[in-house]
């Protein structure tokens, strides 16, 4: 009797606590623990208007009391593109009401609302997601000044190009809380994760 409980006791302190710590651990990661707020201290995004897919315009009140997911594309894109737009439709999926999707063009001058329809239409983009155009170079400041995806300086003139993959992750209060590889499955299941706790 006496070797069966110290068995037992010693399965515990081997196999059982450590999973349940391993456990808590996880939960605490995904539900609780704080995002950092990133960028320069007390950056928000600032003010911005641009033209959706609709030809509506959309600009930071649409974001008022939001969780958004932002992401710069191009429709001519071939390569990392439907990648990432693939892996935001994993997160549009993930169904938040509090959460809006807005994906800017880097390519405004072939991307004209008309364009942006016809291609959130073979998309199958929800209602909750936006593709966005307007004027190149206030496109490109707010790309690099408002959601600091770029470190590299330019115009936004015609040699002036923007290509990222980050996901780009904005509280309720407009600040940035994560950058995520938007053609990563792992990273954009910790975005999704963040998302919840975010919406809380």
């Amino acid at each position: 009797m006496k070797k069966i409980t110290t068995l037992w006791l010693f399965v515990a302190v081997v196999v059982i606590v450590p999973l349940s710590v391993f456990a808590v651990v996880k939960w605490y990661e995904q539900h609780v623990e704080n995002l950092p707020v990133l960028g320069p201290e007390n950056h928000r995004i600032g003010r911005f208007q641009f033209t959706d897919q609709y030809d509506n315009t959309i600009s930071e009140d649409s974001w008022k009391n939001k969780v958004v997911v932002a992401n710069f594309f191009f429709t001519h894109c071939m390569s990392v593109c439907p990648k990432m737009m693939y892996q935001l439709k994993r997160v549009q999926a993930y169904g938040d009401r509090k959460l809006v999707i807005n994906s800017f063009s880097v390519d405004p001058e072939r991307d004209s609302a008309g364009q942006l329809k016809v291609y959130s239409e073979r998309l199958g983009v929800g209602s909750n997601w936006s593709l966005l155009t307007g004027d190149k170079k206030e496109l490109y400041r707010f790309a690099r000044k408002e959601l600091l995806v770029s470190a590299t300086d330019g115009d936004g003139g015609p040699d002036d190009f923007i290509h990222s993959d980050n996901l780009i992750l904005i509280d309720k209060q407009k600040r940035i809380r994560g950058f995520y590889e938007g053609t990563d499955k792992d990273d954009v299941d910790r975005l999704i994760q963040d998302i919840k706790k975010l919406s809380n």
